[in-house]
């Protein structure tokens, strides 16, 4: 069996149709969707970029020894697992696969990068001021070129990772995109400053849904690009002999819980008004609570496979499972080292329960640390790292800080509106004495389970 996994960065799970959402339009994906299992309460391991790349392709929970840093030379990845058995290939224009000697790259045969989402200079790169058609997008290019590898390899045995770095910022889909949902659109580009929008001079709460239908737009074009991709599957005759993986590493926040912009959030040294984005120099710049939501890591993750009957999952399942499942589906062993759990079974029979928890965290870290969060760049922390642990009902957003961990009860709160922790006190510490154990399993550093080890409410 053949898998293609899909990973489209920043991809919110609520606005997906097939998850509910009704004005999005995101009918390719809707359609993989009605072929596959829809797991309905997956969630994000390590956070953001990297960190959840470590979990795809190791199977581990990264986050607890590893930070944004290069894959380990002595890991064994997915691809390396898979290369001796079957064609290994990967077509990304996420920009970090690489630079700095990552070494994301290890295990792929064929390893196609799609480059310049970074741009030469930074944001605003000149590949985007050359661009006079659609299929010169990234997600275009990306999608494409997976297909031209597809022509000269679908006869092989394979394993295909497609890395989309949209509906990453900047959103600048084609207008006719933009104008779904905002008619009109003028063609202005708004950059998240990584902070509360109300912090940052000039920003406005248009400024903010602007950017959000800009993002909308980005969701539909990767969609469209989706089913191009699918059709191509079709016609080349792989729907019967290849599995197909939908994902998402993280979400984003547009507004929500009191004026988050952005994913992850700092702050400079000084008082002076928040800059947009995150654009003081590293001295300058602090990363400061980053609170993960379900915006953020509730994502979402379909997979299609030949003669599996297409079904809902709804027990909790996390990032870190995705990678044995591939194992499993591809008929290969999983090996020992591995943390998380093939779905397979689940697949084919939904009513399996589900983990009885999930943490989804930046990689642990403390006060002053100097960490990578989000581009590459060495920035300090001015709190310890963000944590939060869900249960079939609850989420805790755990903090070190007294009166700062948040309780929300997620059948009657699902936007986490009311933090019921001082109610539900029981409740919390269970989900804290979770994250105790999940550390001390795991291999958290000592230093860093101490300052954990504590639930001030």
């Amino acid at each position: 069996m053949n898998v293609i996994w899909i990973t489209a960065d920043t991809f919110r799970k609520d606005h997906l149709g097939c998850y509910g959402n009704r004005t999005i339009r995101t009918p390719s994906l809707d359609a993989l969707a009605s072929r596959s299992v829809r797991f309905d309460r997956h969630y994000a391991a390590a956070f953001p970029t990297m960190p959840a790349r470590a979990d795809f392709y190791t199977g581990r929970w990264t986050g607890c020894t590893m930070g944004w840093e290069p894959m380990p030379k002595d890991q064994r990845t997915l691809p390396q697992l898979l290369r001796r058995n079957f064609h290994t290939a990967a077509v990304v224009d996420t920009p970090f696969y690489t630079r700095n000697h990552m070494n994301y790259d290890v295990g792929f045969r064929s390893y196609i990068e799609v480059p310049g989402q970074l741009g030469a200079g930074g944001y605003d790169g000149d590949i985007r001021d050359n661009w006079r058609t659609e299929s010169e997008r990234f997600a275009a290019r990306t999608f494409i070129q997976s297909t031209e590898w597809l022509e000269r390899h679908h006869r092989e045995d394979f394993f295909l990772y497609i890395d989309a770095w949209d509906p990453h910022e900047p959103w600048d889909a084609p207008d006719h995109y933009t104008e779904l949902y905002w008619p009109g659109y003028d063609g202005e580009r708004i950059d998240p400053p990584y902070a509360y929008w109300q912090d940052v001079e000039g920003m406005t709460e248009e400024h903010v849904n602007k950017a959000h239908a800009c993002y909308c737009g980005e969701i539909t074009m990767v969609d469209t690009w989706v089913g191009y991709f699918i059709r191509q599957l079709e016609n080349m005759g792989l729907m019967d002999k290849t599995a197909i993986v939908f994902t998402t590493d993280h979400g984003f926040y547009f507004g929500e819980h009191g004026g988050l912009f952005g994913k992850t959030f700092g702050h400079p040294k000084t008082t002076a008004a928040v800059t947009p984005r995150y654009q003081d120099g590293d001295e300058d710049w602090l990363w400061s609570r980053s609170p993960l939501f379900e915006e953020t890591i509730a994502c979402p993750l379909m997979i299609y496979a030949p003669g599996v009957e297409p079904a809902v999952y709804g027990g909790l399942t996390s990032a870190v499972d995705i990678m044995p499942t591939v194992l499993e589906i591809m008929g290969q062993d999983i090996p020992v080292s591995v943390h998380g759990e093939s779905l397979l079974a689940r697949m084919k029979d939904t009513g399996l329960p589900g983990r009885e928890y999930v943490i989804s965290a930046q990689p642990f870290s403390k006060p002053g640390q100097i960490t990578r969060q989000v581009d590459g760049r060495e920035r300090k922390m001015s709190v310890e790292s963000s944590t939060t642990i869900t249960t079939d009902e609850w989420a805790l957003l755990y903090s070190t800080d007294p009166g700062e961990s948040w309780l929300y009860h997620l059948p009657t709160d699902p936007h986490q509106e009311r933090n019921v922790a001082q109610e539900h006190q029981d409740v919390a510490k269970q989900l804290h004495q979770h994250l105790v154990s999940f550390m001390q399993q795991f291999g958290v550093s000592a230093e860093l389970q101490d300052a954990r080890k504590e639930l001030i409410l």
